[in-house]
């Protein structure tokens, strides 16, 4: 399996399927998501609601291979938040191998929609993702990361 096609998996079984709600509350208040395959690790954690800043981490035979950065924020008081966070589960179960960072370049559904632009590959690299309801920008999260050598 390549970090690639983990990340892709990882992703889909945390955060798009079960994250706001899913998660394990940890003692210094972050939320943890967690996910294992093989000898590879996956950890989300993340402070916040609105707005949001997180850390992913692969770990690889106990190492730490790959990182990401993230924060966020809903920027708009005039939608509701969980449905924006409901329709970005839905975007980030689109994710993909060639961009394994968050959602597709773009995602629309009904009056939503998703954007993600992102820099480099899976071994450095920054992005940012946006959402849009009825064309309006609502939400807002940059995210950087790399590959971690061993």
């Amino acid at each position: 399996m390549t970090l690639a096609q983990f990340l892709v998996e990882a992703k889909g079984k945390t955060y798009a399927s079960g994250g706001e709600g899913g998660e394990k509350i940890k003692e210094d208040g972050c939320k943890e998501l967690m996910f294992e395959k093989d000898n590879f690790k996956y950890r989300d954690r993340y402070y916040g609601v609105n707005p949001f800043i997180g850390e992913e981490v692969v770990f690889k035979n106990d190492k730490v291979i790959w990182a990401m950065n993230y924060c966020g924020a809903v920027i708009s008081s005039d939608v509701n938040v969980k449905n924006i966070y409901t329709f970005l589960k839905k975007a980030m179960s689109q994710i993909k191998e060639d961009r394994p960072f968050r959602g597709p370049a773009e995602y629309i559904d009904g009056d939503y929609k998703y954007t993600d632009s992102s820099d480099g590959d899976i071994n450095n690299f920054t992005g940012t993702e946006e959402i849009s309801y009825q064309g309006e920008k609502v939400y807002k999260l940059n995210y950087h990361g790399c590959s971690i050598q061993k």
